[in-house]
């Protein structure tokens, strides 16, 4: 039986140009699980107990993406277990395999969010989860210490009250630079964030100079980054760079989330042997091959791999 990332390697392969959408619904928004209650509940009324979910874009082009990491290279899911466990791993991938879509996305808002990052209601004999919000909020802050940065810092004034100082992140927010320099923004911005260099103290009257040390991951290079560009407008992103020096590791674009503020929806784009898809779970026909990569002006993260070493 063929695994469904064989299924669209296949639908590649074999694409027509009369048909270049996935042959069925894959992560389709949204969902229904329903619980058949035991022998013990048979007296119970309903006997039947459903729970719903609404609004789980934020969550679905991430876990699409997730998928297609984990099947990138045979030693990310090892890798990733080390992060997320072994069991969650095996877990995740054996439900995208069966197309047990609303299981997974159970598995990760059980596994992987907080109680109070999601909305939920019993309503008659449903149990309804609103995923409504942030992708941001509901899947990147939750990948453990997967992306953790650590940045030293030291000033040269001795005096200084803050002489030596630690920055520690779990996640990666690139920030637009105040002023448009010329040359790749993006890969400007993220130079800004992990390279050393020596900047002015802010200790107030302090005056010295503060030399930053190279950002570097804390628990080892990662599988793959998320950079959050959530903040950037769209005429900053006319280009989009294919690889990234992070922490002297060179990671390569995977794919990205993409955010349409009109409808307050999240779809994602990425690319299997060089060939893009665009996966929207709102739409019927939710997989699509295109003919060229995609236009990033409605970025809401970019997602990168690490090169394999040769």
């Amino acid at each position: 039986m063929k695994t469904l990332f064989e299924e669209i390697k296949a639908s590649i392969k074999n694409n027509y140009n009369q048909d270049r959408s996935f042959w069925r619904p894959v992560l389709p928004w949204g969902g229904v699980f329903t619980i058949k209650a035991g022998r013990k509940a048979v007296s119970c009324t309903p006997l039947y107990v459903e729970i719903r979910l609404k609004n789980t874009c934020t969550i679905d082009g991430f876990l699409m993406l997730l998928y297609v990491i984990l099947n990138e290279n045979e030693n990310f899911p090892r890798e990733l277990s080390l992060h997320f466990g072994r069991e969650f791993v095996d877990c995740f991938l054996y439900l995208m395999d069966t197309y047990s879509f609303t299981t997974v996305k159970l598995l990760w808002i059980w596994d992987k969010m907080e109680k109070q990052q999601y909305k939920s209601e019993v309503h008659k004999a449903s149990l309804i989860i609103d995923l409504f919000g942030n992708e941001h909020d509901n899947f990147t802050k939750n990948l453990e210490n997967l992306m953790s940065t650590i940045q030293e810092s030291y000033c040269s004034n001795w005096r200084c009250p803050t002489r030596v100082q630690e920055d520690q992140q779990r996640t990666i927010n690139i920030n637009p630079p105040q002023e448009i320099p010329h040359g790749n923004l993006i890969r400007l911005a993220v130079d800004e964030l992990f390279c050393s260099k020596i900047e002015l103290c802010e200790e107030r009257g302090c005056g010295g100079l503060r030399e930053f040390s190279q950002r570097v991951f804390c628990h080892g290079a990662p599988p793959f980054v998320v950079l959050n560009m959530q903040h950037w407008k769209s005429e900053d992103l006319a280009y989009v760079p294919y690889y990234l020096d992070l922490s002297d590791h060179k990671y390569l674009l995977e794919g990205a989330t993409l955010f349409n503020k009109e409808e307050h929806h999240y779809s994602a784009a990425f690319q299997i042997d060089g060939h893009w898809m665009h996966y929207d779970g709102l739409r019927n026909v939710n997989l699509i091959l295109l003919n060229k990569p995609p236009e990033f002006l409605l970025l809401s993260s970019l997602v990168y791999i690490r090169a394999t070493e040769k």
